[in-house]
């Protein structure tokens, strides 16, 4: 599930911010008229910029969310996203449904697109927890254990 992509993680983290405060900026911005397309718009800047806090990368503020399941969250999202102008009923006014088709699709090209198994250095030299493969108990000067017979 997870890729290496050519979109660095703390290129992915700073896009998601940006998009989290579109998304609540936009209502205003193009001038929804729909109360349903305005609320979820709302909601989904708040829940986008949420995710980019809570979520293991170089521009998290906080470090809880692995990133597999940060992945599954966005894939889930931008699915949503498209679905939503003809899930809540305003398909039929142009700029929140152009909004919300054309965010969900860019959402999940810029996740496919990211490299999220690489640890790289963050702002100020920090780095994104990584996971150590697990050690051998066994000694190097240890004899190989005998085959089963």
């Amino acid at each position: 599930m997870l890729r290496d992509g050519p979109i660095p993680r703390f290129v992915h983290g700073i896009l998601e911010y940006a998009l989290g405060v579109l998304f609540i900026a936009a209502p205003f911005l193009f001038n929804f008229e729909s109360g349903a397309a305005t609320g979820m718009s709302v909601a989904v800047g708040v829940l986008i910029l949420i995710l980019a806090a809570v979520s293991e990368g170089p521009v998290s503020l906080v470090n809880q969310l692995p990133a597999i399941l940060h992945v599954a969250m966005i894939y889930l999202l931008s699915i949503f996203l498209i679905a939503s102008p003809f899930l809540l009923g305003f398909s039929d006014e142009v700029p929140p449904r152009n909004f919300f088709i054309i965010s969900g699709v860019l959402l999940l090209l810029i996740t496919i697109g990211t490299r999220f198994r690489r640890s790289e250095p963050g702002p100020g030299g920090r780095t994104e927890p990584t996971r150590k493969p697990p050690q051998s108990t066994r000694s190097a000067d240890a004899p190989p254990p005998a085959p089963p017979e």
